[in-house]
């Protein structure tokens, strides 16, 4: 039997790690702050890519491959962009045994190469809207690592766009925040909450950043994608422009908008539970482990090939493996695919075969089915939504419960230091309030919901007006 996962309620931090290495979905790299994803890991990750990349090339997006290395005067075009992301970034000043005439930086994020690129592309404003998606890896120097919530190098999509207009590139904006939220809710089964970042929070150079915050079951926020309305400060940084349906010339407007590996991350602290991993359906690249039952050495050929036979009747529908292994115990292949989140575990013994029937165990609840051999089909892909739907269901029922409206400081303060989670409160606006809250709680402005009531009252932190509230948290 496996080492055995610490309980949520002991150590939190010690419980993701304990889920991460006993699921073998990624482990620590020789390289300090870098992980292996493991193939466990990655057809997770793969399976995310199947469902955003069909997503993007359905709003009209395609997909391009830029270089990995950046000349070092192109990050220092843009002077905001350059500040936020110097102290993160790797140089490569050798290469080929020389010195290099000009250092390359390893990509911290593309905008500098692709709107190097797209200078050369845009001339007219026939050639607008051009919508780019990268899928690809980054490197950010980080100090405090976590494996997949925060590495030294992580993979990624990014997505860059150049629009003729403000509205157009704001409308992409809010859409691919839109199709990241579908995307958290409909196949991750996560609630998240959108909203605008404050000035303080937004990405380095952009006009405005919209996020999906998600809440992890510690009680703390994780911006789980990013979308950003750039303006056109990476168009003047690089001189893009057009020649409009006028004749004259104008400048660019751009998005970029991310999600990582850090979904992940996501999945496991909002699903797993004390004994591992549980994944939703729509998402699990394997849906169902069938597992025979064997009574000595007698009847091995007749159940496994009973359990063969239903197996084959999901029509490849349905993901699945039958777990044939004889070098392992009934019991031990149980805990390795608890550990491992596959949704539904089907089991069959000489009893099961008499009665023409198999005994199907859900992984979300534990609870057991008995299932007829000729509704297996229909009755696991009943399950399976039923799972899916549960999932979101208990996630965003543990948000509601750890959403809390807050009117004073001392609650305000009281609540990040005991129960955690959302605190909805009124904030002024002011930066340096902001980063006074930030200071003595932790706690930092998540988002500004993109729509609210008109709620009047006073900032939390320093008593002067207000006309909306915003979500605090502490974070990852």
């Amino acid at each position: 039997m496996k080492k055995g996962i610490t309980k949520r309620s002991e150590d939190f931090s010690r419980w993701y790690t304990d889920v991460i290495i006993g699921a073998r979905l990624a482990d620590y790299s020789p390289v300090k702050g870098c992980m292996v994803i493991r193939p466990n890991g990655y057809s997770l990750w793969e399976k995310m890519q199947s469902y955003l990349d069909k997503m993007f090339k359905e709003t009209g997006h395609e997909n391009a491959y830029f270089p990995l290395l950046i000349p070092e005067s192109f990050l220092e075009k843009e002077a905001e962009h350059v500040e936020g992301f110097a102290p993160e970034c790797a140089v490569v000043t050798h290469g080929g045994g020389k010195k290099l005439e000009e250092p390359l930086v390893i990509r911290p994020t593309s905008e500098t190469i692709i709107w190097a690129m797209f200078k050369k592309w845009i001339m007219s404003y026939r050639d607008l809207p051009l919508l780019i998606n990268q899928w690809c890896n980054v490197l950010r120097w980080e100090m405090r690592t976590r494996l997949f919530l925060r590495t030294t190098e992580f993979l990624w999509q990014e997505g860059h766009t150049a629009h003729a207009t403000a509205e157009e590139a704001e409308e992409e904006t809010l859409r691919m925040l839109n199709v990241y939220q579908t995307f958290a809710q409909d196949y991750a089964a996560i609630p998240v909450l959108s909203g605008r970042k404050s000035d303080r929070e937004k990405f380095a150079g952009a006009l405005h950043t919209y996020t999906i915050e998600a809440l992890m079951q510690d009680g703390k926020a994780l911006q789980a994608g990013t979308s950003h309305n750039l303006g056109q400060n990476f168009a003047k940084a690089f001189d893009v422009t057009f020649q409009d349906q006028h004749g004259k010339q104008q400048l660019v407007y751009a998005t970029s908008w991310g999600m990582s590996t850090r979904m992940i991350g996501a999945l496991i602290m909002t699903h797993g539970d004390d004994q591992g991993l549980v994944l939703p359906p729509r998402l699990a690249p394997l849906q169902v482990v069938f597992i025979p039952i064997f009574k000595g050495k007698e009847g091995h050929g007749e159940i496994l090939s009973y359990i063969e036979k239903i197996a084959a009747s999901l029509d490849g529908e349905i993901s699945y493996r039958v777990d044939a292994r004889e070098e392992y115990t009934p019991g031990w292949k149980f805990n390795e695919w608890e550990q491992a989140g596959v949704p539904i575990r089907i089991e069959a013994g000489p009893r099961d075969l008499q009665r023409g029937q198999v005994v199907a165990v859900r992984r979300d609840t534990g609870e057991k089915i008995n299932l007829p051999e000729d509704s297996v089909k229909d009755k696991v892909r009943e399950v399976l939504d039923e799972i899916q739907t549960l999932l979101y269901r208990r996630a965003l029922g543990f948000r509601e419960e750890n959403t809390t409206k807050v009117n004073d400081y001392g609650t305000f303060q009281e609540v990040v230091s005991g129960q955690g989670g959302f605190i909805y409160a009124h904030w002024c606006g002011d930066p340096e309030c902001e980063d006074q809250i930030k200071q003595e709680t932790m706690a930092t402005i998540r988002c500004i919901p993109l729509e609210s009531e008109v709620d009047r009252g006073v900032c939390v932190r320093c008593g002067n007006q207000s006309d909306e509230r915003v979500y605090f948290a502490k974070a990852y």
